[in-house]
């Protein structure tokens, strides 16, 4: 039996129309973990780094109450009450809104009938020298360019992401921006990065001190020992830079024994400039008690991480327990595949 047109009109209204999707941006990056070239990488020398896939950062940002609000888990609220730790975080929410075009959004007042929540979201650790502000600055700007439905540039995201670095770190060289958005190994060098060749895939076991570190502050230990002993300074961030540059052709060998080598090198040099700690260096020696080819902190130093040389996967969750022991807070293994 056919439906008559009133039939068929009552059906058409009582089918509810499909809500408006939430327009929302979403973005994303990842940690890092410098190889060789800590400190020298200040004074103009080359510096290898490696993306860290396996700790992230990620950034929604969708309508809200009036103003900007920020969740996380180190502070909810507006911007105008975060903390003083959270400057980068709002340096890079306002900044990349408004070179996305949403400069009314970025300007986030109370009064404005709509606003912008932004929910981060990291298992990077905060302070542990592996570029939890860069990574999470990179994050937002892609999430805000995404809400704005326009493309970000390579060298757009570096400025954004170096903005907030700024905050963070006073004078950084750039080598946290590059390198959490790499997709591999690169040798940097006073801005300029190339990816280097990976010929046999690096495994790593990475632990967390428990310790913060501070870059700003590092640097500036390491500047004050410059000035004061410029020649025995000058001498040990020059081999630093050796010992990087010489690393290129290491890791396009595969060769595991020379590449810790150079590692437990540079952590001495490290020490001796006076950014290592008690903790760091306790770690470094558990890991190399059960077999590492070599271990070393990686980024300013002062508390942070370490990483090690390890043959296998096995062997790295054995290194891993070792750290532990020594007093390391969490571990976990890093790959580097072939590239």
């Amino acid at each position: 039996m056919s439906r008559t047109p009133h039939a068929e009109s009552r059906v058409a209204a009582a089918t509810p129309t499909p809500p408006e999707e939430v327009r929302r941006g979403v973005g994303a990056s990842h940690a890092k973990a410098i190889l060789f070239g800590e400190h020298a990488v200040v004074y103009g020398a080359p510096a290898i780094a490696i993306p860290v896939d396996s700790l992230t950062a990620e950034a929604v940002i969708e309508p809200g109450p009036p103003g900007l609000r920020i969740i996380s888990s180190l502070y909810t609220g507006t911007v105008e009450d975060a903390p003083d730790r959270l400057a980068p975080v709002v340096t890079a929410i306002r900044a990349s809104l408004e070179r996305a075009g949403l400069a009314g959004l970025a300007a986030g007042s109370p009064n404005e009938p709509t606003g912008v929540t932004v929910t981060i979201t990291s298992t990077i650790p905060h302070e542990r020298g592996v570029g939890s502000s860069a990574a999470v600055a990179a994050a937002i700007a892609r999430a805000a360019f995404d809400l704005a439905g326009a493309e970000l540039d390579s060298e757009t995201l570096f400025d954004l992401i170096q903005t907030a670095e700024r905050v963070a770190h006073g004078t950084p060289s750039g080598i946290d921006a590059r390198t959490v958005a790499a997709t591999g190994a690169i040798r940097f060098n006073r801005g300029a990065v190339a990816p280097i060749r990976v010929g046999a895939p690096l495994i790593l076991a990475f632990a967390d001190s428990g310790h913060p570190g501070s870059t700003a502050k590092a640097v500036g230990s390491v500047r004050e020992l410059r000035e004061r002993e410029p020649g025995s300074t000058d001498a040990l961030l020059s081999r630093l830079a050796e010992i990087a540059e010489q690393s290129i052709d290491t890791i396009a060998s595969g060769d595991r024994t020379a590449i810790g080598a150079a590692m437990s090198e540079a952590h001495a040099i490290l020490h001796e400039v006076g950014v290592s700690s008690e903790r760091l260096d306790a770690i470094v020696a558990a890991a190399r008690s059960v077999g590492s080819a070599g271990a070393k902190l990686t980024g300013g130093g002062l508390g942070g991480c370490v990483i090690a040389v390890a043959d296998s996967l096995d062997h790295a969750a054995q290194i891993g327990d070792a750290m532990r022991a020594a007093g390391a807070e969490r571990t976990w293994t890093v790959e580097v595949p072939a590239a």
